[in-house]
């Protein structure tokens, strides 16, 4: 069969989303229908002008283009994609002249190469992704209204820290809870679910709420874990959801500990030293095709001590190896070892997550034993 020839510059025009060509010397050259209707411009505005000047007097958002700029220069430099960071600005409709709107755009600077493999292009692409944003900030409205506010951890000091992606467009489904238990016990749990968005907030909501019903009648973590992976098959998008559930006995000084598929707890001691409790992890929620028992271990501490519970958003990051993380997790909880609860906990988040690095959400439990 034949192949029909492809009129490139149509497809270019046909494009759904808004794009326009620039050369590494920031003119422009073309630019399809979409990036035209989103500007409120015709073509003769754009092609051959100068990308410095692609703005009208006043413009409020001219700190936004000193940064696509930048991003240009850098693609064009570098030979690789710049993206620009995510933030909204005051933007005219071009469908109501004189009416503005705050607005959210994703920039992407991608370079095209010529024949001698030098930058002859650049692709800058433009998504208006508002309504992501704002579905963002109420899935987040209501995931924050669903953690529970710190409750005192019998005598002993605890902090808890929620963090969203920095630049993520919809929340996780990340939780944290801490339960009194009878016997001057507590039960401390963190959890990741599966997805992002108001679907995730809702289902983190429910098993949350489910957990801590389990804890208050389990005798054990690994119990309490069973009970909540039976409620998890019954309740869409709950599976394969990740769970860390730790008992604190005082009177004992003893953690007795379960995970579901989740990274294992840090127990720092008075001399530095921290101990990952890894010896009680099982599959996550629903994952396996029967349900099963779960197992729990035991850890003790010395008073004086700290649990960290956490979730993957705090140690991970992509292409690297999960030991590096857990790793820096342990430096800084021996730097900030004195530290209390609450200047632990935001030491480790700035140790760990720089600001406007965070790519996935984090939450964070810190119990001085």
């Amino acid at each position: 069969m034949k192949v029909p020839a492809v009129d490139y510059a149509a497809v270019f025009q046909a494009l759904p989303g808004a794009v326009a060509l620039v050369t590494p010397q920031l003119v422009y050259v073309d630019a399809n229908a979409e990036f035209l209707r989103l500007r409120g411009l015709a073509r003769d505005q754009v092609v051959g002008r100068f990308v410095p000047d692609d703005r009208p007097e006043k413009d409020p958002a001219e700190p936004l283009l000193l940064r696509v700029l930048a991003s240009l220069r850098q693609a064009a430099g570098t030979g690789e994609r710049s993206i620009v960071a995510l933030q909204g600005y005051d933007t005219e409709d071009p469908d109501q002249p004189g009416v503005w709107h705050e607005r959210y755009f994703n920039m992407t600077n991608i370079p095209v190469f010529g024949s001698d493999g030098r930058v002859a292009l650049l692709l800058h692409r433009v998504e208006d992704v508002t309504e992501l944003i704002r579905a963002r900030e109420v899935a987040l409205a209501l995931q924050e209204s669903m953690l529970p506010a710190l409750r005192p951890a019998g005598r002993h000091q605890a902090a808890v820290r929620y963090r969203p992606a920095a630049e993520a467009l919809n929340v996780a489904g990340d939780w944290y809870d801490l339960v009194d238990l009878p016997g001057d016990r507590i039960a401390v749990a963190v959890g990741d679910v599966v997805g992002h968005g108001l679907p995730a907030a809702c289902v983190m909501g429910q098993l949350r709420s489910a957990l801590t019903a389990a804890c208050l009648v389990a005798e054990g973590p690994a119990r309490a874990l069973e009970v909540l992976g039976l409620y998890a098959r019954t309740l869409d998008g709950a599976e394969n959801t990740t769970v860390a559930t730790a008992f604190i006995g005082w009177e004992t000084r003893t953690i007795t500990y379960s995970c579901a598929g989740h990274p294992p707890p840090g127990l720092l001691h008075e001399d530095g030293t921290v101990e990952f409790l890894d010896r009680a992890t099982d599959p996550p929620l629903a994952a396996r095709p029967e349900h099963a028992p779960r197992i729990q271990a035991d850890a003790a501490f010395h008073e004086g001590a700290v649990l960290v519970l956490y979730t993957d958003g705090l140690i991970e990051r992509r292409g690297e190896d999960i030991d590096t993380g857990l790793a820096r997790l342990a430096d800084s909880l021996a730097r900030h070892r004195a530290d209390d609860p609450e200047a632990l906990a935001d030491a480790v988040l700035d140790d760990l997550l720089p600001p406007g690095d965070a790519t996935d959400d984090t939450a964070l439990v810190v119990v001085r034993l």
